[in-house]
């Protein structure tokens, strides 16, 4: 295991056999976003996306809450009105940075979500690819009950993964979803006991680090696409990432697997033309 130096305790950070966990940490304020929080969450995701001996990449939080969004106290110390031009152009970069690096960056992502998942805490967790929750853990929108509109992409995610009415009704009202209502809503891949959550989490995590990587960055590419892109386009894109992976180190380690009838060994993590 190896630490990652972020800069700050508001964020921890180490690679374990292939897969970076990164945990927000600040359980005195269920791990409420800060300004360092998000200055190093951005420049950490940056460092694992270009990190080679990264297959997989984990976002959690500590002391038993998973992100309860902004930080509502410090809010309340501001004083209203619109904000300065500058920090609307920080605020931009920061989303890009995070949410949208977990969403974009050719590397499965997983949200752990040991207890609430609230806010722009709540859309880190919808940017990533996989979400496993506690049975314990609970979901809110949470904007509307702080007379704010939603960010770090809540909407876009939202709209992709329940459909235009759920998102405006999960915005608009910002219920408190269990795990299990989450789950049925298709909000979280599987409702895990507390005790057990890390442990089944970072299986998941390793057998995807181990996995054919170029495949899997082609597979999250393609999904990304079908969201947007009309069928006959997107079978193109299909066609091309298909045929590249089948030129792949990998590849031919699971076809020789399969005639040996054994697991596939995968190594070439830059896996190039044979």
């Amino acid at each position: 295991m190896t630490d990652i130096e972020t800069g700050t305790d508001h964020l921890l950070a180490r690679v374990e056999n292939g897969v970076a966990v990164l945990t927000m940490n600040r359980p005195e304020r269920r791990n409420a976003l800060s300004e360092q929080m998000i200055g190093a969450l951005g420049t950490t995701l940056a460092q694992v996306e270009a990190d080679d001996a990264v297959g997989a990449v984990v976002l959690t939080g500590a002391g038993g809450a998973f992100c309860a969004g902004g930080d509502v106290k410090g809010f309340a110390e501001r004083s209203p009105g619109a904000p300065e031009a500058s920090k609307e152009l920080l605020q931009r970069a920061n989303q890009r940075a995070t949410s949208g690096r977990l969403w974009r960056m050719p590397k499965p992502t997983i949200a752990v979500l040991p207890g609430a998942a609230a806010g722009a805490g709540l859309s880190m967790a919808l940017a990533c690819d996989l979400r496993y929750a506690a049975s314990s853990a609970v979901l809110t929108t949470a904007f509307a009950r702080v007379a704010l509109a939603g960010d770090y992409g809540s909407a876009w995610f939202l709209v992709r993964l329940v459909g235009p009415a759920r998102a405006r009704e999960l915005l608009y009202l910002s219920p408190r979803l269990s795990a299990d209502d989450a789950l049925r809503l298709g909000l979280v891949n599987a409702v895990i006991p507390p005790d057990a959550l890390e442990r089944e989490a970072m299986a998941v995590a390793h057998r995807l680090a181990d996995g054919p990587r170029t495949a899997l960055a082609s597979m999250k590419q393609n999904v990304a696409l079908a969201l947007t892109t009309p069928l006959d386009d997107y079978m193109d894109v299909e066609v091309t990432h298909h045929l590249a992976t089948f030129a792949t180190d990998d590849h031919a380690e699971a076809a020789r697997a399969f005639v040996d009838k054994r697991d596939p060994v995968f190594g070439a993590r830059e896996s190039g033309p044979r």
